[in-house]
């Protein structure tokens, strides 16, 4: 008997990392079925509706697709504060769930979120595309679990962005409003530093950590109040620690959104990566191209790994 795909639908698409989370799903064997969106008109849902094939349909409501008994996943890229209410009805519909990062922005979110994949048995993943889909990083992976650098005793992460950077979320229109209120995008840590904390415990393998200090800040956008334009965190574990600064203060003159940097500190070596650029500009170093049919993505990534290791 031949096994059936898993039949998605894409639901909330406000952040261009969909385009990565249904290209993925699809590279898996998974089939899309549906589209839908709580803003149709939103720039991504607009570029979105392009790049799928025709047949593919664009419901008139999120729910319509969440109800719907014939499908068997749900991805989605919705507003930060919006992917925790969507999550939860479509796990309690049945349906498993893959969101982009940040799963959720609030705790409360997180605690219903908790109870009900127990009380449905159905899973919910989040989608920490610098872990899954940069080169570097899935390099430095195969050497730590090789036991290459020995025991990791602490990562050092940045996460640098840049406001002004039109295609990395709006299918270059620029930045809609939500992004400038916290209550929407969940604040910087959230937002970005989940990236490096999910990275501290992965590389770490750690299964939970304490934030021992954070701060946040605004220091460069006083006409916006609700950006938070820094952040840091101190992590520790059982066996190892973690620094992580995250901001939107990457110059015009780099020619990518960010000089995203991992430090991973074994007792036996080292390996340092950048993610995005090779400021030296060697071939191959970054790339930056527009979605297609055929593979959607407009994240900027480097065609093969910047990555040193000093073992």
């Amino acid at each position: 008997m031949t096994q059936q795909p898993v039949r998605f639908a894409a639901v909330g698409l406000d952040h261009a990392h969909i385009f990565g989370q249904v290209k993925g799903l699809s590279g898996a064997g998974a089939e899309l079925v549906a589209l839908a969106s709580d803003d149709p008109e939103a720039s991504v849902a607009q570029q979105m509706r392009d790049l799928v094939p025709d047949d593919v349909p664009f419901a008139d409501s999120v729910d319509e697709l969440l109800e719907r008994d014939d499908i068997d996943l749900i991805v989605t890229a919705a507003v930060p504060d919006r992917r925790g209410p969507i999550a939860i009805k479509a796990l309690k519909s049945g349906k498993d769930v893959v969101t982009d990062k940040p799963g959720c922005t609030t705790l409360d979110q997180l605690e219903e979120i908790r109870q009900t994949v127990a009380d449905t048995g159905r899973f919910w993943s989040v989608t920490f595309s610098e872990r899954f889909e940069v080169p570097a990083v899935t390099k430095a992976g195969e050497l730590v679990r090789a036991g290459r650098i020995g025991k990791v005793v602490q990562t050092l992460g940045l996460g640098p962005h840049r406001i002004g950077d039109r295609a990395h979320l709006a299918g270059g229109k620029g930045r809609p409003e939500w992004f400038y209120q916290k209550e929407r995008y969940g604040g910087i840590l959230a937002d970005i530093a989940s990236h490096q904390i999910d990275q501290f415990l992965w590389f770490t393998g750690a299964t939970s950590a304490e934030v021992v200090t954070s701060t946040v800040g605004n220091f460069a956008n006083p006409d916006t109040p609700g950006l938070q334009d820094f952040g840091e965190v101190l992590l520790r574990s059982e066996g190892a620690q973690g620094y992580i600064r995250v901001d939107w203060y990457t110059p015009q003159g780099l020619p990518t959104w960010g000089d995203g940097r991992l430090l991973v500190l074994g007792t036996e070596g080292y390996i340092e990566m950048r993610k995005y650029i090779d400021i030296e500009g060697r071939p191959g170093a970054t790339t930056s191209s527009s979605p297609t049919r055929t593979a959607p993505n407009t994240s900027t990534a480097p065609t093969s790994p910047s990555t040193t290791t000093r073992i």
